[in-house]
């Protein structure tokens, strides 16, 4: 029940967002969105969904994970560069993509948990290694990906993308309820005591950030399909948005409280954020200024929501 609390921040914010975004793409274009527009949203928002996802995780337990960009973009590099014929290579290069992904997180991991070293520290150092490889694998934007595999994964023409979301959200909710589940955010609620009764800190914080890679790893397979071809530097917009994401949705930086679900319906939120400044006829120069006072309202809403609660 407290985690449906601490989400409905971000419920309320999408649900905001998305009368907005009926509001002005109705008064645009004289008539209400198309189901290739709902489609179309629903599709570029799976990636932020997915890092998103997986950001939660890390900042359950405290930490943060600003080297998401980097392994997005090289899991992009991946599949953008690797999958140039038949949906049978696609797809194994795609699993690489996921693979590649979860390596990086449990470096990041280790370092985190073994090293000692904060995680802003440790995260900022990797996003520029992992960046580096994407480069290296992809030096410039281009690749293309399997026609076939587009309509299993993002589907312009049928909703396929309610799928994977669904996925996504049954994959969250299996896991806030396994052993696992419950050690994040017994060590995001008080590392010490945690680790009196026995839970093993070390290695929870190596599987969250393991499993921030994976879902970066997915973020990118998701992004490729989508655009149809891929951007070594495809990430670095889902640092600020994964972590614009996780406020929004109400999780505490502190770690140990709130829940995906509620950063899920942040991405959604952010994702029609642009929708709405597009059709608002805002100049793209001055989005980024009116995401900013976006995200400003939505964290002081919920510091308010919080100060009422207390």
């Amino acid at each position: 029940m407290s985690e449906l609390r601490a989400a409905t921040l971000g419920y309320a914010v999408l649900a905001a967002t998305a009368i907005a975004y009926l509001v002005v793409y109705t008064t645009s274009l004289g008539h209400l969105p198309t189901p290739f527009d709902y489609l179309s949203l629903l599709n570029t928002s799976l990636p932020l969904v997915f890092v998103a996802i997986g950001q939660s995780l890390v900042v359950l337990t405290g930490g943060i994970d600003l080297s998401v960009g980097g392994m997005v973009g090289l899991g992009v590099a991946i599949v953008a560069a690797g999958s140039t014929s038949g949906a049978a290579v696609t797809a194994g290069w795609m699993l690489a993509a996921v693979g590649a992904g979860a390596a990086c997180g449990a470096v990041n991991g280790l370092i985190v948990a073994k090293g000692r070293i904060a995680p802003i520290l440790t995260t900022l150092a990797t996003l520029s290694v992992y960046s580096g490889l994407a480069l290296k694998v992809l030096p410039v934007p281009g690749g293309e990906i399997s026609p076939a595999v587009r309509s299993v994964l993002t589907d312009p023409d049928v909703p396929t993308g309610l799928i994977w979301l669904g996925v996504a959200v049954a994959g969250w909710l299996v896991l806030r309820r396994t052993r696992f589940g419950m050690r994040v955010y017994a060590v995001g609620s008080d590392e010490t005591a945690a680790r009196a009764v026995g839970v093993p800190t070390v290695w929870v914080k190596v599987g969250v950030y393991a499993l921030s890679g994976v879902c970066s790893g997915l973020a990118a397979v998701f992004y490729v399909s989508t655009t149809t071809s891929g951007d070594p530097n495809a990430g670095d917009s889902f640092i600020l948005t994964s972590i614009a994401a996780v406020v929004v949705g109400g999780i505490a930086f502190a770690g140990g409280r709130g829940s995906a679900l509620g950063a899920v319906a942040g991405a959604f939120a952010l994702t029609l954020v642009i929708d709405v400044l597009f059709f608002a006829g805002i100049d793209p120069l001055y989005q980024s200024l009116f995401q900013g006072l976006f995200l400003v309202v939505a964290v002081l809403l919920g510091s308010l929501v919080r100060w009422r609660r207390a």
